[in-house]
């Protein structure tokens, strides 16, 4: 069964567009990539003051959309000032390499300036990390330089009540009393291997946890990750940049491999009575989340099994760090790490759990569970607790799964779901600490992101980036030419809904056109189709005259365990079965032109490239394999087993995602891209896979970039060549 859906917001941009004064015109590759910013104002981080007063976010420049600055809002009366100017404060000091790969892990390394920053508890200072090195600024406009030294401070934090700044340097953990005095150096042996208040590599890549260091509410204890990669294997990675190649031994736990060991320790702010904390005998382990119970008497840690099988949530005495288990989730596949979850003040526990199959909110009290959400459909985060009314607030797909919404609860009579933001969005929403506010976020097909201020019931209080598409705004002088996705479904193999959208340049009655298929793939971070904006890129590919076009195909995230699990131990099967039943509706389309099709994925999608090539030749007339997995035995271990398995263990899951053996198969046009600093994806994936089609004598294109990491994709000149390749092979086709 095949349906169309054209979304309201589609309908409300054509009736924009048509109406508009602005002239058509086409959209050039040189614009997508300048500034400003043709999205709009694009604010980072959006966060309130202790007491609501301030709204605070990094807006990027209007002549430098990469350079991000600090801003402040005045609640009450809605005006904004900027309080840390990057460029006057900034001291253009180079970053350190493991700042660098800190910024590759969260996927920010084309940001400039501010990346991140904290507010103090007390609302009357913020600490902003700025080109290495730590500043204080203050509500009236003043900055305090914090750091000045050659080596660079990363993850820098005030305490909960605002006596201490601390930082990690050197591999070891630093405290300063933010009065006044010398920064401590408070852990000892960080060096070589060891790393003190740092995250390991694969809790930055996978598990998204960036903290090496948990303060309790009461500032009497620190709870501090130790690790030690001396076990790890070291690969050698040549970052080969223009001026030069930097050989770098990089401890990188491929899978199947030894992880680092992680130990959690608590301490005092000056280091001293340090307890160890009891994770169990098996140190095979991940430490996925830490965090305070809010009387601090507490520390509650979500550990991992290697298999990922397994979570258990400890509850750790900071006194004598012992621990027990609170509870545990368990999956036949494996347990989804999540940050919607609360601890209350009375000591139960708002917690997300996918046991039922979705992930929904549970209360967990003295013991026993109450589900408080229920349905088909996923809970995406939980945005915020009110524990005097106790409302509980959250962001979920509820009514269609290309929406996220925001709903409100009651702990007491949880049935009745209220929706609190306007359908036709897809919506992102924080609350603060004593939840009266709302920072929400939205988008949709025909508009680029908005954020605004809201209260407690969702109702607007204020824009902090209305963002309006009309005259002034970058993008409006192509707005009367832009074209809005009809979206649709189609039955998998095994009964499943798989979603699709598509956009196509105006049509003419008779004509064929080629098409332009983008995909991911890959799960947990798969949803591609949803109702939200996507990058002017796309409608500069659709302005070339090509019709775009992406599905999600099963194992993508939020549509249900079942759905996702179907991956298990079967990457490069049932994904590319949809990828492919997608591109075979396209055909059938009597505008479209079979045999001038495009297939385009980077990282996961690169992979998902080469195995349509391979599994169906004349797939594309030509596609593009952008930073691929070639052989996930080079994967690391967090990802790579999780949903493979162990390959020591399960040899036949690995080989038959591989895609080295079946490479000889691929007979379309192919480009191969990769960065040659990546350190994620690495290289050694990209000459694999050449050296083996060289071998063969199969042709195909190839170029790698100097100096460039995973994030390559966001280079001008990456997709100046893919659409030039594409138009030689696809659009010119004869």
């Amino acid at each position: 069964m095949r349906k169309w859906v054209l979304g309201l917001a589609s309908a409300m941009l054509a009736t924009t567009a048509m109406t508009g004064e602005a002239m058509a015109q086409d959209l050039p590759l040189e614009r997508v990539f300048a500034s400003p910013d043709l999205a709009g104002p694009a604010p980072r981080l959006p966060k309130l003051s202790p007491d609501g007063s301030l709204l605070t976010l990094l807006r990027n420049r209007e002549d430098d959309k990469n350079r991000f600055d600090l801003w402040a809002m005045d609640t009450a009366t809605g005006q904004w000032r900027m309080l840390v100017d990057s460029q006057k404060v900034g001291s253009g000091a180079e970053l350190s390499e493991a700042e660098k790969m800190q910024r590759e892990r969260a996927r920010i390394t084309n940001a400039r300036g501010i990346v991140n920053y904290a507010w103090s508890s007390d609302g009357k200072s913020i600490i902003v990390p700025l080109d290495g090195d730590v500043y204080l600024a203050g509500i009236d406009g003043s900055v305090r330089r914090l750091t000045n030294s050659p080596e660079g401070e990363l993850n820098p934090a005030i305490s909960p009540k605002g006596n201490y700044f601390s930082f990690a340097r050197d591999q070891n953990l630093w405290v300063q009393p933010l009065a006044g005095g010398e920064a401590r150096q408070i852990t000892d042996d960080g060096k070589g291997t060891v790393h003190w208040g740092e995250a390991e590599f694969v809790a930055q890549e996978e598990m998204h946890r960036y903290d090496g260091y948990w303060w309790s509410p009461d500032e009497q204890y620190i709870a501090v990750e130790r690790f030690d990669e001396a076990r790890v294997g070291v690969v050698s990675r040549a970052a080969i940049g223009a001026e030069g190649t930097r050989v770098y031994s990089q401890r990188y736990p491929a899978a199947g491999t030894p992880n680092a060991v992680v130990d959690l320790y608590v301490m005092k702010p000056d280091g001293s009575a340090r307890v160890k904390v009891d994770l169990g005998s098996n140190d095979d382990i991940y430490v996925a989340r830490v965090t305070w119970a809010p009387d601090g008497k507490s520390l509650y840690v979500q550990r991992q099994s290697r298999d990922q099988k397994t979570l258990d949530m400890l509850r750790v005495d900071p006194l004598t760090g012992k621990s027990s288990i609170l509870f545990t989730e368990k999956a036949n596949s494996w347990v989804n790490i999540t940050d919607a979850y609360r601890f209350l003040s009375d000591g139960s526990l708002i917690w997300a759990s996918e046991r039922d199959g979705y992930r929904h909110l549970y209360h967990f009290n003295k013991g026993k569970w109450r589900q408080l959400t229920k349905g088909p459909w996923v809970v995406s985060s939980l945005a915020g607790v009110d524990e005097k009314s106790g409302k509980i607030y959250f962001v979920a797909n509820k009514d269609t799964p290309l929406e996220m919404q925001l709903y409100a609860i009651d702990l007491k009579k949880p049935a009745l779901v209220t929706q609190l933001t306007e359908p036709g969005y897809f919506t992102s929403a924080v609350m603060n600490r004593s939840a009266t506010r709302f920072i929400v976020s939205r988008s949709n097909a025909g508009q680029p992101a908005q954020s605004y201020l809201a209260d407690a019931s969702g109702k607007r209080v204020a824009w902090i980036e209305e963002n309006a598409l009309k005259e002034g705004h970058p993008y409006y002088a192509y707005l009367a030419s832009h074209r809005l996705p009809k979206y649709g479904t189609l039955k998998a193999k095994d009964g499943s809904t798989l979603y699709w959208s598509m956009i196509t340049p105006e049509l003419e009655p008779g004509k064929k056109y080629p098409v332009f298929v983008e995909y991911y793939g890959g799960p947990g971070t798969g949803q591609q189709v949803a109702h939200k904006w996507q990058s002017p890129l796309v409608q500069h590919i659709v302005d070339r005259g090509y019709v775009y076009f992406q599905i999600d195909n099963r194992g993508s995230n939020f549509r249900g365990k079942a759905f996702e699990d179907q991956l298990y131990k079967k990457l490069g099967t049932v994904e590319v079965e949809d990828q492919i039943a997608g591109i075979d509706f396209l055909k059938s389309q009597p505008f479209v032109d079979a045999g001038r099709i495009a297939g385009y994925g980077w990282s996961y999608g690169g992979f998902m490239t080469l195995k349509l090539l391979e599994k169906q030749p004349g797939v594309f007339a030509a596609a593009v394999s952008g930073a691929p997995v070639v052989k996930w035995g080079l994967y690391d271990t967090h990802y790579t087993e999780r949903y493979l398995g162990d390959p020591n263990k399960d040899p036949e899951a690995y080989a038959a995602a591989d895609t080295i053996a079946d490479a000889v198969k691929i007979s379309d046009k192919m480009m191969l891209i990769h960065g040659m600093s990546d350190d994620n994806v690495v290289l050694d994936n990209a000459t694999a896979l050449a050296a083996k089609l060289q071998a063969a004598n199969k042709p195909f294109e190839m170029m790698f970039y100097p100096g460039k990491a995973h994030s390559a994709s966001r280079d001008i000149h990456v997709w100046t060549t893919v659409l030039n390749f594409f138009e030689r092979e696809v659009m010119n086709k004869k």
